[in-house]
């Protein structure tokens, strides 16, 4: 199994629940695709994207759940990210667990990156 990531507000996150399925954030709307990360590029976009952001979730989903909608692209510096090209099927979700923000307006993921959840 392997897992990428999305970090989500909880709001949106607890209507998706609701609705048996993730259409995503304004900002994924608007491209057209769902964002996701894989664990190593994580931080870098907590950084860049979501630094003092309070209640959010992170999220894993199991890529083999998901089929040819999952699409590899560039992105940030060249590097490969997740894409989705429709609505994530939360039979597709492993986790979705509370993301703690730390002082420093970053969230602290400690525990959250194990595979075993």
């Amino acid at each position: 199994m392997t897992l990428i990531y999305k970090i989500a507000p909880s709001d949106l996150w607890q209507s998706a629940e609701e609705k048996g399925r993730f259409d995503g954030s304004p900002a994924d709307m608007a491209d057209g695709f769902l964002h996701f990360s894989t664990k190593e590029q994580l931080l870098g976009t907590d950084a860049k994207w979501f630094k003092g952001q309070d209640d959010l979730v992170l999220v894993a989903i199991d890529t083999d759940k998901l089929g040819e909608t999952l699409r590899w692209e560039a992105a940030r510096e060249g590097a490969l990210f997740p894409h989705l090209y429709g609505a994530l099927p939360l039979t597709a979700v492993v986790f979705a667990k509370s993301l703690p923000l730390k002082p420093d307006g970053l969230h602290d993921f400690t525990g959250l990156l194990d595979e075993t959840h």
